[in-house]
């Protein structure tokens, strides 16, 4: 089976900084990946070059079948146009850390203007998607709220159910929980959870939730320095870690946990 995301020796710097230093990663359609990893080891850069937020500085990354950042022209690869980016990632969803809702407008009106606007749905379709999008996410009683009569786990959700209309193949979460008051985290986590048990679709998750990783991934990758330290299935990396970097990592957050 072919990947749904493909990276192929890819680096990014910032100035004289080098933030990825060679990823190769493959992600399996409707497989669930947990990014996992110190600051500034690269988590967040590696979804941020598969959202187009930033651009790759060298190296290959493919969507579906189609490269992101390059299109084929005369058989040849050329760097890709801004029409070519946008229609490959219309193939991706992205819940950030800090929501991005449109505070003028009301909860259904966040979750339709994209598909109405980027995908042409027709109103009344993007509306109806909208609705069952956010009664996934137990948010159906509020579609006339503004964000700002929202609690800070609510707005989470409806960010999810927002990229959930637009019926993306590959699902990316930003360190989602990052931003909420711990008694939020939970029900955050809860709705994640069920959208991966659907199974549907391939997710990528920027996280610091050990234990939420160890339940909802099918693939834990460590990253560490810019480089893809160790990987495999949860239960083999979070509790029987091969490399003193990693071993360090996950001791820290066992000494918090239980502090």
């Amino acid at each position: 089976m072919e990947p749904i995301v493909k990276y192929e020796d890819v680096h990014k710097s910032f100035g004289d900084l080098e933030v990825l230093k060679g990823i190769d990663l493959n992600i399996a359609p409707a497989e669930k990946v947990a990014l996992i990893g110190p600051s500034g080891s690269g988590k967040t850069t590696i979804i941020r070059l598969l959202m187009t937020l930033e651009k790759p500085t060298s190296g290959y990354i493919e969507v579906d079948g189609d490269p992101l950042w390059h299109k084929e022209v005369n058989g040849k690869l050329v760097p890709a146009d801004e029409k070519h980016l946008r229609e490959v990632r219309g193939k991706i969803g992205m819940v950030f850390q800090h929501f991005n809702l449109f505070p003028h407008m009301t909860i259904l009106k966040n979750c339709t203007v994209a598909p109405i606007n980027v995908l042409g749905m027709d109103k009344e379709e993007a509306e109806q998607r909208a609705v069952e999008m956010l009664e996934k996410v137990g948010l159906a009683d509020k579609l006339e709220a503004y964000p700002s009569q929202l609690s800070g786990g609510q707005k989470q959700r409806v960010a999810m159910a927002r990229a959930l209309v637009m019926r993306p193949k590959v699902m990316l979460f930003d360190e989602v929980t990052s931003a909420l008051d711990p008694e939020l985290v939970g029900e955050v986590l809860e709705v994640i959870r069920e959208i991966a048990e659907e199974g549907e679709m391939a997710m990528i998750l920027v996280t610091h939730e050990m234990d939420f990783a160890r339940d909802v991934a099918d693939r834990v990758v460590f990253l560490d320095n810019g480089v893809i330290a160790e990987q495999g299935k949860p239960k083999d990396i979070l509790e029987n870690p091969q490399s003193e970097r990693l071993q360090s990592f996950l001791e820290r957050f066992r000494t918090s946990s239980s502090s």
